[in-house]
């Protein structure tokens, strides 16, 4: 049967299984912080209710000029986007008809909107065996005959960082033989700014790179996300784009967000701790455990457990994980948990406890 091919709507996935959902569901399949949206959003949320019958900016005003300022670049460098999911759609038209290399386990994402576009896909593999690191000598061969190669970093589903310095590999190699890289940085702001590539795309303009608003500050319903890169290459996203491609509510409200400091500190904290104490749990019992530095974390049973059945008992408890069917290289085979509150992590670990217990 075939799987939604995302996390979160719970109630889409007990259908399609034709499970009757209990009263209480607790949804871990999606990795959006579980702090809400930060107060400040709340505060204004009335006044918003004048943007309704307003044109919205064309830019994205005044959300395109607090991305400028937060990360100390020029606007030309900006392009805001109806979230990161129009941005990818955007981007594969650029590469309509060549070549791309996309390292998996990764987002499905990539390769359904470059499929969409007639983009040949050239897979390479990271394995359960390597940690999931990235394999750099395949990464650089197939490099030799694409347009693009996209990075999940930090990668989702695994939560795992690739180092700078492979980084800054990749990204010379890129210059070396013509191939742009994509860097969908959509949960760095889980770890560390400092981390972000945003402040090498003046010094290497075939780098392009992806954000998202929507994990950290929690307003998926709302859809804002943007893209670094050089201006030209800008201009030519920009270029198929819609007019009105942002809403005025989502601009104001992504501009508050990126105000959030102490918000965003807080979060880290918060998500690093529940990370490390799931993942010392889950080893406790046997499961192999990703590497994870963001809130969210994949994993798989040991001995004769399988995945499959940990997600479908659980189900019926009200207990929501993100399976691994579409996760080209998990196959099916390992589980992703994305952190909640204190309580909601509690439940989780005493519902495991007792499926680990049973089987």
């Amino acid at each position: 049967m075939q799987l939604p091919e995302h996390g979160a709507n719970p109630f889409k996935l007990y259908k399609k299984l034709g499970v009757i959902p209990p009263d209480r569901i607790l949804d871990f399949s999606e990795n959006v912080n579980p702090a809400g949206p930060p107060s400040s959003v709340q505060k204004i949320w009335a006044d918003l209710f004048n943007k309704i019958n307003q044109y919205p900016d064309p830019e994205g005003e005044p959300f395109i000029t607090a991305a400028e300022n937060f990360h100390q670049i020029d606007r030309k460098s900006l392009f805001v986007g109806n979230g990161a999911a129009e941005l990818l759609s955007l981007m594969a038209e650029r590469y309509r008809g060549k070549k791309a290399v996309i390292v998996h386990p990764t987002f499905s994402e990539y390769e359904t909107t470059l499929k969409a576009k007639n983009v040949d896909i050239i897979r390479v593999l990271s394995t359960e065996e390597s940690g999931f690191k990235l394999p750099m000598n395949e990464i650089q061969k197939a490099m030799e005959n694409a347009s693009v190669l996209y990075l999940c970093t930090p990668n989702n589903p695994t939560g795992i960082l690739p180092e700078r310095k492979e980084l800054i590999e990749l990204v010379h190699h890129g210059a070396k033989v013509n191939c742009e890289i994509v860097l969908d940085e959509a949960f760095i702001d889980f770890i560390d700014e400092s981390l972000s590539f945003i402040s090498k795309i003046k010094e290497f303009p075939h780098v392009i790179i992806v954000r998202s608003m929507t994990k950290m500050y929690a307003i998926p319903g709302i859809r804002l996300g943007y893209v670094v890169a050089n201006p030209t290459i800008i201009s030519e996203i920009k270029a198929h784009a819609p007019h009105w491609n942002v809403n005025g509510i989502a601009a104001q409200v992504g501009a508050l967000c990126l105000e959030e400091a102490e918000y965003r500190e807080k979060s880290i904290q918060h998500s690093d701790e529940q990370r490390r104490n799931l993942k010392a749990f889950l080893e406790t019992n046997d499961c192999t455990v990703t590497d994870s530095v963001v809130n969210y974390l994949s994993f798989k049973p040991g001995g004769d457990r399988t995945s499959r059945q940990l997600h479908a008992d659980l189900l019926q408890r009200g207990i929501v994980l993100r399976h691994s069917e579409n996760f080209y290289g998990m196959d099916g085979e390992w589980l992703r948990i994305g952190m909640k509150n204190a309580e909601e992590m509690a439940v989780l670990k005493e519902e495991l406890a007792i499926w680990f217990a049973e089987n």
